[in-house]
């Protein structure tokens, strides 16, 4: 182990992760910016994630643990961790070399912000570009613009970087949710201070075919407990209309969602949830939806 504390500590969580964990660790071993621990966490894999990774000797520091999911994983990365500041990267994503560098300028430059993130590209497994997750506008707070859309901060997982201070003041990442946890993470520290975002595309998330209908029902109901869980962490004047039309405005993505799965009787339930919490703000966007689906358009 090295004398001094390096700046940052990157974590990568990695659950039978072999098939791609050498690129992501690759891409961190590649960073033009080198004064970082690398800790890989081996969330309890049962194929040859281990046997990767000690080919990389004293390059990386791994911490093997039994299966307990993403949050347990990250959070016993972050209990590892020795630098100042705590950057998370997903097995099957990877970055830029530049990434680490820009982040890093940009919160040494103003102690007022907690996080950041970079903007992300998105490919499929076969290296087909299918988009990119720019940095978002908002002329909201950041709490509040992650409570209106939760995709608000650029790349999430796997694009972060944030102080690591942060995570003693605002807890951990949250073992108990099983999707949606690092939403939750970034409205608590959204909570303690400031966020930017990185406009250049610097991490690169691999989207795997049929990855949402597949989890709607477990990302449904993290995002409801998300929602109400961090309710009062807004300011008292904002929980109350912003919050239900917030809540209504997520409603309105998952009856999108589950119509298309063709579970239309979630997805009317949804949409009229969602008419009867936020009758002005949303009902103009509750009452399109349901018209759509009575008249059998596509949403």
């Amino acid at each position: 182990m090295r004398d001094t504390a390096p700046a940052v500590s990157v974590v990568i969580p990695a659950y039978n992760a072999a098939w791609c964990v050498r690129r992501a660790v690759d891409s961190v071993l590649a960073q033009t910016f080198s004064d970082f621990e690398l800790i890989v966490v081996d969330d309890g894999s049962t194929d040859d994630t281990a046997a990767v990774l000690n080919t990389y000797s004293d390059r990386l520091r791994i911490v093997s643990k039994p299966n307990g999911g993403l949050s347990s994983a990250r959070n016993a990365g972050i209990d590892a961790a020795r630098g100042r500041y705590v950057a998370f990267l997903d097995a099957d994503d990877w970055w830029l070399p530049e990434k680490l560098a820009r982040q890093v300028a940009l919160m040494d430059a103003d102690p007022a912000l907690v996080f950041c993130s970079t903007a992300a590209r998105i490919e499929s497994p076969e290296g087909e570009p299918l988009g990119e997750w720019a940095c978002a506008r908002s002329a909201l707070p950041t709490l509040e613009a992650i409570f209106a859309t939760n995709a608000h901060v650029a790349g999430s997982g796997s694009a972060v970087l944030a102080r690591r201070d942060a995570f003693a003041r605002s807890g951990g990442f949250d073992e108990t949710l099983r999707s949606l946890e690092d939403i939750d993470m970034w409205m608590r520290l959204a909570a303690i201070g400031g966020y930017a975002c990185v406009p250049q595309a610097l991490a690169v998330i691999l989207k795997r075919p049929g990855s949402m209908s597949g989890n709607l029902d477990v990302m449904r109901d993290a995002a409801i407990t998300v929602m109400r869980k961090n309710r009062p962490l807004l300011p008292r004047a904002r929980r109350g209309g912003f919050w239900r039309h917030a809540y209504a405005g997520m409603l309105s993505d998952f009856a999108k969602w589950a119509w298309r799965s063709n579970r239309r009787r979630q997805a009317l339930g949804d949409a009229l949830a969602g008419l009867c919490l936020s009758p002005l703000g949303r009902g103009r966007l509750m009452l399109g939806l349901l018209l759509a689906m009575m008249t059998n358009r596509t949403v």
